[in-house]
């Protein structure tokens, strides 16, 4: 039995990576060009990456299951704060964001092949080994909140390889929030991480679960209050992760 689930899995990471590349070479135009033409373009951009993330997840039979939707405002602009567990995150956040964003992504997804090209285009490259680049990153995500297109920020930095539920947050997120005085929207995956681990290409399918939380007013907060704010927003992030988890028996 081991022996043929361990064939039907790799036959399993083969069709996922072909998927993955195919779909995304087929919709890499559609992806790509607008971001070329300018910022308002965008949502075209991403309505080729919602396309493909879509496509993805039912040929992968990896299926995602959205909560608090009601939680987005149309015509609102949000500095989405999530936790990050697994490269699974992605196309789920992506489905249920509705219109545009802009992640903040670090630069080693440049060299993923053809995705690279999509996180140049769509993303906000970070150097994190650089303060220069943090610096630059900061001064685009705020741009783009004035545009009133909103960001998303991993707010642990890096996925998550702990065995806490949460690693401690970066203050980059709530520095922003105060800054501009945006609502802070938060948002939780379950399940990805067991699916594909991080750090791994160990694929398996399943269903992973976003809850989104109630929008986190900042308006009136000052530089003084960004690790009070930090410290509320993974509050609350913990306990949607406690609420939603089922109990092991």
């Amino acid at each position: 039995m081991k022996v043929i689930r361990f064939i039907l899995l790799t036959l399993y990471k083969v069709w996922v990576f072909l998927v993955f590349t195919v779909f995304m070479l087929i919709l890499l135009p559609g992806i790509v060009v607008p971001f070329m033409l300018g910022q308002r373009f965008g949502n075209i951009g991403y309505a080729f990456l919602y396309a493909w993330s879509w496509i993805f997840s039912q040929l992968t039979f990896i299926r995602y299951e959205f909560y608090g939707t009601e939680n987005f405002k149309r015509g609102a602009s949000y500095i989405y704060v999530s936790n990050h567990t697994s490269f699974l995150d992605i196309p789920g956040i992506r489905m249920i964001i509705p219109g545009q964003f802009r992640p903040l992504a670090k630069k080693e997804l440049k060299k993923i092949p053809v995705f690279g090209w999509i996180a140049q285009a769509a993303t906000i490259i970070v150097d994190r080994s650089s303060p220069e680049s943090r610096k630059r990153s900061i001064d685009r995500l705020k741009m783009f909140l004035k545009q009133g297109i909103s960001i998303l920020i991993f707010a642990e930095g890096t996925q998550n390889r702990s065995k806490e539920l949460l690693q401690p947050f970066k203050d980059g997120a709530f520095r922003i929030a105060v800054d501009t005085q945006q609502p802070i929207l938060p948002m939780v995956v379950l399940g990805a991480g067991p699916l594909m681990p991080p750090g791994t290409i160990d694929l398996r399918p399943g269903t992973i679960r976003i809850y989104v939380g109630e929008p986190i007013e900042t308006t009136g907060l000052t530089t003084a209050n960004t690790v009070a704010l930090k410290d509320k927003v993974f509050a609350i992030m913990h306990e949607m992760i406690v609420k939603n988890t089922p109990v092991k028996k």
